[in-house]
């Protein structure tokens, strides 16, 4: 499966009166420490909190609105894809339900249930919610909207790509947070046909390496290798045959893990130095360009910020850290 940078404008076209253009902002405090030309791509200040907007309301603005009201959607996430689906149905005044698992961030839910949409429960882990979820739309007669393994979900999380490079033309390395793969995969169908030399390095914590396990291996890893860490909006693995993760293996220059201690760190450092609160995925960028130092020294660096709930406790946790 490969997405085509047509897709990805088309579905820009789609969805842009749903959605924000998000800040790219300069950041300064990076800039001295990397002797980069540093910019923080702000999807944190999505409508639904994250960059997961883009893909939820391409996929179901794809559908045809004679038939779209007529149907009922279903997802499943550990959080982000959940609010920004249940952003997307209360916009387009639509019905559905959400799977989440038991894992879920406080912070996540609380917000998920002020929609009033109806959840299930199912399951300890993201993986286990959204098979449950697929089987639910196949026996149902749901109309699944899937957190990354859909052609319009990468083609929706792609037009982030379309927005830095309109703003400040075309990177030299952009920085990504890796779940399932829906947005790096998007990025990279876009950016590498505009130009294959961009250099996309993708990030994950340490203590859910899903991703970079099993493109390092060449197959999808079967196990739980998942244990709690701060980043919970990436954590999980991904479904047999998923489309994003061929994407990863083709496009995507290089992989790193972060520990718990980075991620704390770059949440901090976007408080002190920014004035903004992230959640842990959303730090992942900022975490893997603070351990680069001055490695990218005079290139165009893009750090892609995902996403901002984060529950107080652990929040109250990393401010606490000494």
């Amino acid at each position: 499966m490969s997405i085509h940078k047509k897709d990805i404008e088309a579905a820009h076209t789609r969805i842009q009166s749903y959605i924000r253009k998000t800040a790219l902002e300069r950041s300064r405090p990076l800039e001295e420490l990397t002797q980069a030309n540093v910019f923080l791509k702000m999807e944190c200040q999505q409508v639904s909190g994250s960059f997961k907007a883009r893909g939820a309301f391409n996929k179901i603005l794809s559908i045809p609105e004679h038939t779209r009201t007529s149907q009922n959607f279903i997802a499943a996430s550990t959080g982000n894809h959940a609010v920004a689906f249940c952003t997307a149905l209360d916009s387009l005044g639509l019905i559905g339900k959400v799977v989440l698992p038991t894992n879920i961030s406080p912070a996540k839910l609380e917000f998920i249930q002020m929609f009033g949409i109806p959840i299930d429960f199912h399951g300890s882990n993201s993986l286990q919610a959204e098979i449950y979820a697929r089987k639910q739309a196949q026996e149902q007669d749901f109309t699944l909207v899937h957190p990354y393994d859909d052609p319009m979900i990468v083609a929706g999380q792609g037009t982030v790509a379309i927005e830095l490079v309109n703003e400040i033309g075309e990177p030299d390395v952009v920085i990504v947070p890796v779940g399932g793969g829906g947005l790096i995969s998007g990025v990279c169908a876009y950016l590498k046909q505009i130009d294959p030399s961009i250099t996309i390095i993708g990030c994950q914590p340490e203590r859910s390496p899903e991703m970079v396990v099993s493109v390092r291996r060449g197959s999808i890893v079967n196990e739980d290798i998942t244990s709690p860490t701060l980043s919970d909006g990436t954590a999980g693995g991904m479904e047999p045959g998923c489309i994003t993760f061929d994407m990863c293996k083709q496009w995507v220059d290089e992989w790193m893990l972060l520990s718990e201690t980075e991620i704390a760190h770059a949440i901090r450092f976007m408080i002190v130095n920014h004035q903004i609160i992230v959640e842990g995925a959303g730090a992942l960028s900022l975490a893997a360009l603070i351990r680069m130092k001055t490695r990218l020294a005079n290139k165009k660096v893009v750090c892609l910020i995902t996403g901002k709930r984060i529950s107080k406790a652990k929040l109250l946790e990393v401010l606490t850290e000494k």
